[in-house]
């Protein structure tokens, strides 16, 4: 079984993800107390795919993410650097073009895509910087991006009961339903160590992204962030 560090070596973020492929989705579902599912809608509004354009869907696992896109007449692409995800994935969902991909150095042209989204993936990426702006670059003039991934609690109170969830409950909860219970020690840790609200929408801005604005969820344990590619 394989944990990665925070330093988010990717060869070794890869293979953590490999060993909880098989049940990855499931394990989502518990330790969120089913409120994935509600995120993944909320992803699916922001992105607001149209039939016939080309979404990238990154970090896309087994792809589950993408769905929404392809019942909405979209071409989509899944794309994720776990070999272990895309084989589940592609088991399950054989006719969608899964792709294997980098964020620091994604496998398309410039100016491909009408919206790119990644979600709960970002992240994991060892360079934030370098995959917002590999994101800009292969999407349209005029096209969007949307990012959802796991955030600060705006309320004080809460923000400290939450903490509490993530470093007691969720290892004891990750070892009863997860191949790799140690992958979600790293997930907690890596939680508590990543940007706010603001922060975020800096990077998105400083990556060249405009019109950045944000949207908590579940209390901003989730922020929906999106930005916009010059015309």
């Amino acid at each position: 079984m394989t944990r990665a560090s925070l330093d988010k070596q990717p060869q070794e973020v890869a293979s953590m993800f490999d060993d909880v492929a098989a049940h990855y989705d499931l394990t989502n579902d518990v330790l969120s107390l089913g409120q994935a599912r509600l995120w993944r809608k909320e992803v699916a509004r922001a992105v607001d795919a149209r039939p016939a354009q080309k979404i990238l869907d990154l970090a896309a696992g087994t792809a589950t993410s993408s769905q929404p896109f392809a019942r909405a007449g979209a071409y989509v692409v899944p794309c994720d650097f776990s070999l272990g995800m895309l084989q589940v994935g592609k088991a399950r969902h054989p006719w969608m073009p899964f792709t294997a991909g980098d964020a620091m150095r994604l496998p398309f042209r410039d100016d491909t895509f009408d919206a790119v989204t990644i979600s709960f993936g970002l992240r994991n990426v060892q360079d934030t910087s370098a995959a917002l702006a590999e994101l800009y670059r292969v999407t349209k003039p005029g096209g969007r991006v949307v990012i959802c991934e796991f955030s600060q609690p705006t309320w004080a109170p809460f923000r400290s009961v939450y903490t509490e969830y993530l470093m007691r409950a969720l290892p004891p909860v990750a070892r009863a339903v997860s191949s790799n219970p140690d992958a979600y020690v790293y997930l907690a840790e890596s939680i508590r160590a990543w940007p706010d609200q603001p922060a975020l929408a800096g990077l998105l801005q400083k990556a060249g992204w405009g019109r950045v604005a944000w949207r908590d969820l579940t209390g901003g344990i989730v922020a929906l962030h999106r930005g916009f590619k010059a015309a």
